[in-house]
């Protein structure tokens, strides 16, 4: 997972000082149909297009400058406040008539924001160190550091100095109609007006932004210490199915244990048992003493909770209370997801063109519309396909299938092997964060890229062993490096933090482009999440082969084909789940963690029983909630099947051009365009579900 920048007005820039959102304005088209009241804005000047004004600016610089004039002076106006002076003497004083005075404002302001921008994340990157880095117990004071946003009042503060005003007066405030229908015939230098006007189109308050920054932080910590010791899960006779020592995140790890057990004998009994303690997550009802704690035994299927025995606890075990009276974790998972909402709200009323968190996701961090995103969920989740790509599975199991095959990975090249053994060749490769480092420039040129651009890819990546599950996070500015977060415990890197590790290094590749590469940083980046989470999709696949464990040929691409589809179709309805539940908020603004759980299991149940229960069972099961972004990412979820059909269509291309290298490079480099534009120039197509479908009845066939 890419770790790009909050900060929804630049689209390029979409994580934690650098995850979730962009640029610009919006059609509106995604708002939600019942808007409750929010709190109210202060009060703006605002007046209409001040045809005094523009006459006065019109007589002054010509009439060739009439429809320039009438655009900023109405882009201002929309914007400018009381407090901020007379409106008058700024325009007079900094419309620019002349094009080569315009060029080179464009460009010292593109120059000020690099450095601004670049500064402002790494200085966030620093003070969230502890907190993101697995550096040892972490110091009351670092969770408060964490959460404090060094880039909060930059923009307030560029509207108090008026340079915000500068960029609006003088260059074009687009919405996302106008994008999407001219975009297409845009120079690059048109797009980086775009870019730039779009960071201005809203005025939200520091101290809004500061309070979404504090609820991120919380609920990032959270998530990244919601560890369970396997170990200590034990069954109806007291059997411990899981190794000792073995310490995973919720939901990352849980899901990939789950999935590696596919080549295991006893595999079913023990992806039962992840299934039930997932439930017991989603529905709140794990006892609060389990969650990282090695001390306690917890059979999941009863929700029992014991001390354990002196002899079953490991060694290098942390001190903590033993807390067997089985209390619930008291919905502090959808306390922290409505804190985030509650921060949303607070944006609602400075965001006119796009009033509401999912309005903004949809509209102005993807720059596509919620309709059509959902209609390309729709469109898998219900295909013909399913069932018959369904009926393989079951094939191969030799049994019916159950609610855990929603993370099916026999198509995987690792599938037939065990989890164990991956794990002795990671860790003996891996045993610090260091050895990756050094090995990436092999791993890159494993990839198809050049010697020369393996080494500069690896002398501008930095690898750091996470707190969490593991993210990349880019770099701002030109000489700053992204860092490639992953997993690394005692014993080394195991295949699950290696898998993690080689999707990041993707993402980075990506950051590393979209950064240094561009003709104009105002476009760096790529058009949104999704499309970084396709290009690390695109490393990810080939991670075996990276470990020389698997060669590519006629019946491993059929399947990585059905794997596609059904990676796809399995995120495809939890993306629905996280989107509805904001809804649910929006109806609903008082709401309690209480009765948001509720909520959250009753639409996770309904998506499970309508899309998947026909084909895996477990009717009701709230499965579909599980997924940690939901709490830590809130709307970043829609970016992962939408990345596997962008994935999709890239492999497709990659496939007929043979060249990984030097096309990765090609795409990336392009910049922070809609994403129509982009993919058309990279594969030849818009953003489709139609390439994979195809595909995969083709796969059925052969």
């Amino acid at each position: 997972m890419s770790s790009r920048s909050k900060s929804w007005f630049r689209a390029p820039r979409a994580s934690v000082a650098a995850l979730l959102t962009c640029l610009g304005c919006a059609s509106g088209s995604s708002a939600v149909s019942s808007r409750p009241s929010s709190p109210e804005a202060p009060s703006m000047k605002s007046s209409p297009s001040r045809p005094e004004l523009v006459a006065r600016l019109v007589a002054r610089h010509g009439e060739a400058h009439r429809a320039r004039i009438e655009r900023g002076v109405a882009q201002v106006a929309a914007l400018w406040r009381e407090e901020d002076g007379d409106l008058e003497a700024f325009v007079t004083e900094y419309f620019i008539p002349d094009e080569a005075a315009l060029d080179a404002t464009l460009a010292r302001l593109e120059q000020a924001f690099e450095q601004l921008d670049g500064h402002l994340n790494e200085v966030g990157r620093e003070l969230r160190r502890p907190t993101d880095l697995d550096l040892g117990p972490l110091l009351p004071v670092d969770a408060l550091l964490a959460a404090y946003d060094p880039s909060a009042h930059v923009t307030e503060d560029l509207f108090r100095a008026k340079v915000g005003f500068v960029a609006l007066l003088n260059f074009p405030l687009t919405t996302l109609a106008e994008r999407m229908e001219q975009g297409p015939g845009y120079t690059r230098r048109q797009w980086a007006e775009v870019r730039l006007t779009g960071r201005f189109s809203s005025r939200v308050p520091a101290e809004v932004r500061q309070e979404a920054t504090r609820a991120s932080a919380a609920a990032d910590l959270y998530i990244a210490e919601y560890n369970l010791w396997m170990h200590h899960l034990v069954d109806a006779q007291g059997r411990r199915l899981f190794p000792k020592g073995m310490r995973l995140i919720s939901h990352w790890n849980l899901r990939d244990e789950l999935k590696s057990r596919y080549a295991d004998p006893d595999g079913v009994a023990k992806q039962r048992m992840i299934i039930q303690v997932m439930s017991r997550i989603v529905t709140q009802t794990i006892p609060a003493a389990v969650i990282d704690n090695p001390r306690v035994d917890w059979d999941p299927f009863t929700n029992t909770v014991k001390a354990a025995p002196a002899e079953e606890v490991e060694a290098d075990a942390p001190q903590r209370p033993v807390g067997v009276d089985g209390a619930r974790e008291d919905d502090v998972r959808y306390a922290k997801l409505l804190a985030h909402f509650h921060a949303a709200r607070k944006q609602d009323p400075y965001v006119p063109v796009a009033p509401t968190a999912i309005a903004r996701s949809f509209e102005l961090a993807r720059e596509l519309p919620e309709a059509r995103v959902k209609a390309l969920l729709e469109q898998v989740l219900t295909s013909p396909l399913v069932p018959r790509v369904a009926k393989v599975i079951e094939q191969r199991l030799g049994r019916k299938l159950e609610p855990q095959e929603l993370w099916y990975a026999g198509f995987k090249a690792n599938a037939t092997r065990p989890e164990a053994e991956l794990d002795a060749l990671t860790r003996k490769r891996y045993p610090n964060a260091e050895a990756y480092a050094r090995d990436m420039p092999r791993l890159l040129q494993g990839l198809g890229f050049s010697k020369e651009k393996a080494t500069f890819l690896a002398e501008h990546i930095r690898v750091d062993p996470a707190r969490g599950a593991g993210h990349a996070m880019q770099a701002a500015r030109r000489g700053d490096f992204p860092r490639l977060r992953t997993r690394v415990g005692p014993g080394g890197m195991d295949y699950k933090g290696y898998n993690i590790a080689v999707h990041e290094m993707g993402h980075n590749v990506e950051q590393v482009f979209s950064l240094y590469n561009v003709d104009h940083t105002l476009l760096a980046g790529v058009p949104n999440n999704a499309f970084t989470e396709a290009l690390a999709f695109v490393f990810q696949a080939r991670d075996m082969e990276l470990l020389g464990m698997a060669k590519p040929d006629a019946a491993s691409e059929r399947e990585r084909v059905l794997n596609d589809f059904w990676q796809t179709w399995e995120i495809a309805g939890v993306a629905l789940v996280d989107i509805a539940v904001w809804h649910w908020m929006y109806e609903h603004p008082d709401a309690t963690p209480a009765s948001l759980r509720e909520a959250v299991v009753r639409i996770a149940q309904e998506t499970w029983d309508r899309y998947y229960a026909p084909v895996l069972g477990g009717q009701g099961t709230p499965l579909l909630g599980i997924y940690s972004h939901m709490i830590s990412y809130p709307l970043y979820l829609a970016d992962y099947p939408l990345g596997h059909l962008i994935a999709f269509q890239i492999e497709e291309h990659l496939q007929k051009s043979g060249k990984l290298g030097a096309e990765f490079e090609r795409m990336a480099s392009q910049g922070a365009l809609t994403p129509d534009v982009w993919m058309t120039k990279a594969t030849g197509a818009p953003v489709s579900a139609e390439p994979l479908l195809h595909a995969t009845e083709k796969a059925l066939g052969q």
